[in-house]
């Protein structure tokens, strides 16, 4: 009895949480896509956002190696922390194709996409922070070199 309860209930709230997805997703003021390719380059290495709103940014892979050869990921960096730097300090600390970000510098990050193989995409959505610049990097062993961009925020 107790498990059709539960079950009742749970059906009851599934309309509510999708809406609340939906909501979230209507607060997104702007949308940033940024497309990876197998030459180690962003497509956008430079865009504007306005500091307090609601930026959804979805990285695609448009290469076709494969993830363990030629995988990518956007790191975006806190205030101050440039994408050289923080490449070598990833690389340093053990990234690698099934560790793109290790737990030494994820106190640099304010919000990473998981790392992706070819025709895969992945989203994030964040706050945007204060005023200033704030870099994001491939942390793909090497790629910090030629795959890296600045969101400024005014």
């Amino acid at each position: 009895m107790n498990a059709l309860k539960s079950t009742i209930a749970l059906l009851i709230l599934c309309p509510f949480v999708r809406a609340e997805t939906a909501t979230n997703e209507r607060e997104v003021e702007k949308t940033i896509v940024i497309s990876g390719n197998d030459l180690m380059k962003y497509d956008v290495v430079a865009f504007e956002v306005k500091t307090g709103s609601k930026v959804k940014i979805t990285l695609k892979n448009i290469g076709k190696l494969p993830k363990i050869a030629m995988g990518h990921n956007l790191v975006l960096l806190k205030s101050g922390v440039t994408a050289v730097a923080f490449g070598q300090k990833a690389l340093a600390a053990g990234a690698g194709p099934t560790n793109p970000v290790p737990n030494g510098v994820k106190g640099d990050v304010i919000a990473n996409t998981k790392l992706l193989g070819p025709d895969e995409s992945d989203s994030i959505v964040i706050t945007a922070p204060a005023p200033g610049k704030y870099e994001y990097v491939c942390t793909f062993p090497g790629h910090f070199a030629l795959m890296r961009g600045t969101m400024t925020v005014k």
